[in-house]
């Protein structure tokens, strides 16, 4: 089997999900959509695949807004196209964090400026902890999405949704494919972020690595049911 793996940058990689579903069988094709020299100036030009050479497609976290196309160019408007065509196609679709907002974006649905970000590991309320446990799960984001019509909810907090299902695809907006490398990573690039909400860098990259073992079982729990969920396993 085949997966596209959109990784929006050179930071944000599939991390667990990626080991989780090369445990499985699949193959990965990585898709980079802004080099790490044009992080500054992401409006790169991209071609996307067609999703029917594929039998997932996941689209991975970023460090930008799915509505801010001025900043990132028009390959926003590529990336919900393909999710839509790949959905209405019966080829599933995984969006995490930044693309579950698109795939909510492509489905009907929208994004929006959450009330307060949520940076660190938070609990949800899960409606189907078959699917999506209620964590804690690692999350890093400002916006929210505003779940497509003829999506399922299936977790939320008191910060908005935070899982829906929709056919064979699903959106999560926290991040179960973080490691304590992924973490570390982010710590550096988004200190300023982290520290300007109270939060100490340092106390949230241990925090995740005193998590680590139980977050992966969880990651890997959860890369399992969405599977089940698709038809794939």
């Amino acid at each position: 089997m085949r997966a596209l793996v959109i990784e929006h940058d050179a930071i944000t990689p599939a991390g667990t999900i990626g080991d989780r579903l090369v445990h499985h069988g699949f193959e990965l094709t990585r898709l980079l959509v802004v080099p790490e020299e044009r992080h500054q100036t992401p409006d790169v030009e991209v071609d996307f695949p067609a999703p029917s050479g594929f039998d997932l497609v996941v689209s991975m976290g970023a460090p930008w807004s799915v509505d801010a196309e001025e900043e990132i160019g028009t390959w926003i408007g590529g990336e919900l196209a393909l999710l839509r065509e790949a959905h209405d196609s019966g080829v599933p679709v995984l969006g995490v964090c930044f693309g579950g907002q698109a795939l909510a974006a492509a489905l009907g649905g929208g994004v929006e400026r959450a009330p307060r970000p949520e940076i660190g590991w938070v609990a949800v309320e899960t409606r189907e902890p078959r699917l999506v446990e209620s964590g804690p799960w690692f999350q890093y984001h400002f916006d929210r999405w505003v779940t497509p019509p003829d999506a399922v909810e299936i977790a939320r907090n008191d910060v908005g949704p935070q899982a829906f299902r929709i056919g064979r695809s699903m959106a999560v907006q926290f991040h179960p494919e973080v490691t304590v490398d992924i973490v570390r990573t982010w710590r550096k690039s988004g200190e300023k972020d982290i520290r300007s909400h109270g939060l100490d860098p340092d106390e949230l990259v241990d925090r995740t690595r005193e998590l680590a073992p139980a977050a992966e079982r969880r990651a890997h729990a959860f890369v399992d049911a969405f599977l089940r969920h698709a038809g794939l396993r």
